[in-house]
Formats: C-alpha cells, sequence, structure tokens
C-alpha cells in the first residue's frame, strides 16, 4: 500500500494547553483522563498521548485497556529517564522520547531540560529490553541527524514512529508553515512513520497537508483547544471527529488501533 493510500492514524493529546493557559477543557484526574480516552477512540483516535498521573500510572492504563484497545502513549517527554521507571514499569505501547533538548516557553512556565545523546542511547536500550516502542520527537533537523546516530547504533528498529513538532514556542521553535513542514519531511529516514503535531491555529494549514501527503496527525487540547476561533472545543473528543471528518472529505480513510498497531510495528 502507497503511503497516500494508507489509512490516517489519528493521535488525540488530553492535556492542558499550554499557550492557553485559560482553556479548561481538559482532563484533571484519573477518572476524567480515563473517560475522556474512551471518547477520543469511540470519535476516531487510535494513538491516546496521555501525562499520566505519576501515583496512578499502571492503574490509569490497565482500565483504558478494560475498555479498549486504544494505543496508549505515554508522555512527558520533557521528564528525564530516571523520573520514568514507574512509566515503563506500567507498560505502554508507546513511550514519547525527544531526540533534542527541551527549550520551550509559556505564557505559565519555561521548560529547559538537557538530554544527552547518552540518554537516548539508553532510553533505546530500554525500549528494546521492555518490547515498548518508541515515540521519537523530531523538533528540527537536529532530532534527524540524533535518529540517525542511534539507528548506526543498531538501537533503534524499525519502522521508526515520528511525530514532527512545529509552532511550540521556545528555543526549539519552527515556523508552522507549509515549507517548514515540507522541508523537515524531505531529511526524515526511509522507514519512516511520521505524524505532525502543531501548537496553534496554524494546524488548520498543516495537518489538512500531511493528510494530502500521506502523513499522520495528532490532534487535542494540549496542542490547540478550539474547535474554531474564539470558540474552545467541549474536549479533545470534538477535535478529533473534526479532523477525522476532514480526513474522509479528503478520501483517506481512518485507521482503527488494529491497523495501527501494523503500520507502526507494535506488536
Amino acid at each position: 500500500m502507497k503511503a497516500s493510500q494508507e489509512k490516517l492514524i489519528v493521535t488525540v493529546t488530553t492535556a492542558n494547553a499550554w499557550i492557553y493557559p485559560e482553556a479548561k477543557n481538559y482532563p484533571k484526574t484519573p477518572e476524567e483522563i480515563i473517560e475522556n480516552t474512551i471518547k477520543c477512540y469511540e470519535s476516531g483516535a487510535s494513538i491516546a498521548h496521555i501525562h499520566l498521573p505519576k501515583q496512578n500510572i499502571k492503574k490509569t492504563i490497565d482500565l483504558i485497556r478494560d475498555q479498549c484497545d486504544i494505543i496508549i502513549q505515554g508522555g512527558m517527554s520533557s521528564d528525564p529517564i530516571d523520573e520514568r521507571k514507574e512509566l515503563f514499569d506500567a507498560k505502554p505501547d508507546m513511550v514519547s522520547i525527544i531526540l533534542n533538548h527541551h527549550d520551550e516557553c509559556f505564557k505559565e512556565i519555561e521548560v529547559y531540560r538537557l538530554h544527552p545523546r547518552k540518554e537516548l542511547e539508553d532510553y533505546c536500550r530500554l525500549c528494546q529490553k521492555t518490547k515498548i516502542k518508541p515515540e521519537f520527537e523530531v523538533w528540527h533537523h537536529g532530532s534527524i541527524w540524533n535518529l540517525n546516530y542511534l539507528a548506526t547504533k543498531k538501537l533503534v528498529d524499525k519502522p521508526y514512529f515520528l511525530t514532527l513538532f512545529l509552532g511550540w514556542p521556545g528555543g526549539t521553535w519552527s515556523p508552522p508553515t507549509s515549507d517548514e513542514f515540507l522541508h523537515r519531511i524531505k531529511y526524515l529516514p526511509v522507514d519512516s512513520i511520521c505524524s505532525v503535531s502543531v501548537m496553534g491555529p496554524d494546524q488548520e494549514i498543516i495537518l489538512p497537508l500531511a493528510i494530502m501527503q500521506g502523513k499522520h496527525v495528532r490532534v487535542g487540547t494540549e496542542d490547540y483547544p478550539y474547535i474554531k476561533k474564539k470558540v474552545l472545543a467541549k474536549d479533545s473528543s470534538e477535535l478529533v471527529k473534526k479532523i477525522v471528518q476532514l480526513s474522509k472529505e479528503k478520501g483517506r480513510e481512518i485507521a482503527d488501533p488494529s491497523e495501527a498497531r501494523k503500520i507502526i510495528g507494535i506488536k
């Protein structure tokens, strides 16, 4: 199947909106996270990117799995590896790993953390040991260089699952434009499965382009909590429904979690 014909994988993120702190349309308790994740699954999401509550990681994952087979992707790649032991022990399907340093500047918080290549190597070995699929965050072309570096050391297994980040404010910012998106994907390694996250309203331009280019998309309250200008979505499930409808209008069907697992290489 050609990439342009491959079904669309929709990743949903249910966390708070970092650049829109006034938006409160996200789940806050473990119970609300579980309920909202199920709603997003029913709306068409195949992957749930979740900021799991640190005291209830395994319980939250187990309760979601009791109700659906959505792919669970553990977020918060800003946390250093030694603070994510409980997450790995809980065995999500995927874990987010940034391929470069964090340098983000939001309205109420700044995030700056170093992630040296030694940490990336340790992450990859841990993923191979636990059989958890890494979701590599690609913020600029240096991220791609690091991925190739890890590949030469045989620390990453194909296909690589990558999420391209555009428009996230701070020192790792890149412009949320069509030119930047097309330039970024030009240098991705072969055997890459690529999704796209755009923070802010410019996703209205980039995500349709990604769909037409055979790539995949991420939506949700963390990236952009508005269903349209000045109108907050009820929650992330409404944003999933919107992108699902758009993809179908463009003639591209949606992958369910089982199909997404085959595309990504999750057994």
